[in-house]
């Protein structure tokens, strides 16, 4: 008996036109402040957008977008809502947990967490349903391929060959399970003097360009770092709602338009 293909168990979220996951392999290269920016820049455009944090052990979603405090109010079918801001519909673990609290769970645990997101979540009609991944090629990256048909898969890397090392592995593991890699984001790409404009390159410049010029991986935009940028992520107003025509701003915005136009292909 050959054994069943884990991959034909997937079923749509329904409503739901395009799910698309981003990840890193690594953390603290920025994947979940890039993820929330973009969902922000792709409800500007007038698409109706979705963000789940998957990041179980680190959410990070709820104070990105100034929502600690809230909770998901429950329908009189038993659905969760996603909690609603700029635009985007939320949904995360750090809505349902104390976030001081430590989320001290097993493999089960985890399973049953992701599938209470893609099936008991009333997302709605959504054009875009976007997944902040955890760091790691683990439990929550291969159930949420399992259960449910990705688009895509967009990979967030700073210049440095010690985060090129695991954005490989990620970008390998969507490989391996058949799933389109939409390209690669690099992040803390450099500093801009904001006297001079001269770029300041923060890390060395490692393998990242020969390694996508190899692979036919498309970069799809290098995002400097912004001090802006990282105040807006503590005070809980993404860039491209708190400063809509600020560079930064402008740079998620067209990183929104290359996206919608490899999708809507």
């Amino acid at each position: 008996m050959q054994p069943q293909n884990p991959f034909s168990q997937q079923s749509p979220i329904p409503g739901v036109k395009h799910i698309v996951a981003i990840a890193s392999g690594k953390g603290g290269v920025g994947k979940s402040t890039v993820s929330a920016n973009l969902a922000v820049a792709l409800a500007k455009t007038g698409s109706k957008v979705g963000l789940l944090d998957c990041d179980i052990y680190g959410p990070s979603i709820p104070r990105l977008f100034g929502t600690i405090n809230q909770k998901p109010a429950i329908s009189e079918a038993g659905r969760i809502q996603p909690i609603d801001r700029y635009n985007v519909r939320l949904m995360s673990i750090g809505y349902l947990v104390d976030e001081n609290s430590a989320v001290v769970w097993r493999g089960p645990m985890l399973f049953k967490a992701i599938d209470q997101f893609i099936k008991d979540v009333e997302w709605g009609e959504l054009d875009y349903l976007l997944i902040d991944l955890p760091p790691g090629t683990g439990d929550v990256q291969l159930t949420i391929a399992q259960k449910v048909p990705l688009s895509g898969a967009l990979t967030v890397c700073t210049p440095q060959n010690l985060a090129l090392i695991d954005v490989k592995k990620a970008l390998d593991m969507f490989m391996r399970i058949n799933v389109p890699i939409l390209g690669l984001i690099e992040n803390m790409s450099y500093f801009a003097n904001p006297t001079t404009g001269e770029k300041i390159q923060m890390f060395p410049k490692g393998e990242l360009e020969s390694f996508l010029d190899r692979t036919k991986i498309p970069k799809l935009i290098e995002l400097p770092f912004y001090t802006t940028l990282a105040k807006a992520s503590e005070v809980g107003i993404p860039v491209c709602e708190g400063t809509p025509d600020s560079d930064e701003a402008k740079l998620f915005q067209q990183l929104a338009g290359i996206l919608k136009a490899k999708l809507e292909k």
